[in-house]
């Protein structure tokens, strides 16, 4: 089987609404050989976001339906789709790479050498410049008055509706390390959690671990981003501007809207600073500089994390709410960020 099944699920990924541009290198197709063998390729290129059973992908593709059954579920096992339980059919649709195939992927040295070279020549423009954004800053919960925040930020309220958690190594520190990066924060920090009960595995946590991490993520200074939308919301990345993709387009790449800055900006008072540097050092964007002996915010760099406040040992530092003219909420659902991504990337259906 040649290289023709990895450039065609290379262009069937690039037609999702997260998107998966092709580089001149060609680095993407040694990507998707490490991750998909060519039978999975062959069939993964025959699939879209749209849900279809087992049955419908064999009629459609011509394939055996046993032999199409085993894969899909295998695959969907290891990340490489999605699978749903829907009006009491068991459906199947193509994963897109980042935020998806890539996060349950097996990463070696090779791959993530392979990862950092698509990233750095096209790859994160390409995924992260196009809007809405894949993730969006959330507040340090700590950082915003209770009357202020916006039901779409409160992730203790939806930490207490789920019923069940997993706490993970995040991906992207594992990435870093690989490539001889040593991070100062810990490698597990990847939350999620589900409305539903799950049966426990290795990384399950209690509710009371999940919101007790929540707030030792905050204390450690790291920032918290989730999907960038209004429902639906299944994790929470706590990240860090040298290894996090989504806060790396904005610090290594130079793309200032790669992740949805919060409602919120940060103002220092500089009656009260006392010049201790806490703030620029938790700040993962490198938003905040010492001017005249002061810490001061540059506001248009801020995405709202309120680390600088939850730190500021002089309480100098503090997140105020936007105007009401410059709040922009998430999209109401996947489906509809889905939609809205596909038109700004000229993909409308």
């Amino acid at each position: 089987m040649t290289d023709s099944v990895y450039e065609n699920l290379a262009e069937a990924l690039d037609k999702l609404p997260n998107g998966f541009p092709r580089t001149p290198s060609k680095v993407e197709i040694r990507i998707l050989k490490k991750m998909f063998s060519p039978e999975e390729a062959l069939l993964a290129s025959q699939m879209t976001r749209k849900k279809e059973t087992s049955e419908f992908i064999a009629r459609r593709t011509g394939l055996a339906l046993e032999d199409v059954s085993t894969k899909l579920q295998k695959m969907a096992d290891n990340g490489l789709l999605w699978d749903y339980e829907e009006e009491g059919k068991h459906v199947f649709r193509l994963a897109p790479f980042i935020v998806g195939i890539y996060e349950s992927s097996s990463l070696d040295h090779e791959l993530a050498h392979l990862v950092e070279e698509y990233l750095s020549n096209g790859g994160a423009e390409g995924i992260m410049r196009p809007q809405p954004a894949l993730h969006r800053v959330v507040p340090a919960q700590r950082a915003v008055k209770s009357e202020w925040i916006l039901p779409y930020d409160d992730v203790k309220a939806v930490l207490m509706r789920a019923k069940s958690f997993t706490l993970r190594d995040c991906i992207c520190r594992e990435q870093q390390k690989l490539m001889g990066h040593q991070c100062q924060f810990p490698l597990r920090t990847c939350l999620s959690f589900s409305d539903s009960e799950s049966p426990p595995k290795e990384s399950t946590i209690s509710k009371e671990e999940a919101l007790a991490f929540l707030d030792q993520s905050e204390e450690l200074g790291l920032v918290h981003t989730v999907s960038n939308v209004m429902k639906g919301m299944g994790y929470v990345c706590n990240c860090c501007g040298c290894c996090c993709g989504v806060m790396r387009g904005i610090t290594d790449w130079g793309i200032e809207n790669s992740v949805a800055s919060a409602n919120y900006y940060a103002r220092i008072d500089p009656k009260e600073c006392a010049a201790c540097g806490t703030c620029e050092d938790r700040c993962q964007v490198h938003a905040i500089r010492e001017e005249n002996g002061v810490s001061v915010v540059d506001r248009a760099k801020c995405i709202g994390c309120g680390l600088c406040a939850t730190g500021c040992p002089s309480g100098a530092a503090r997140l105020e709410r936007k105007p009401e003219t410059e709040i922009v909420s998430p999209p109401p659902d996947f489906k509809i960020w889905e939609q809205e991504r596909l038109r700004s990337r000229g993909l409308a259906e």
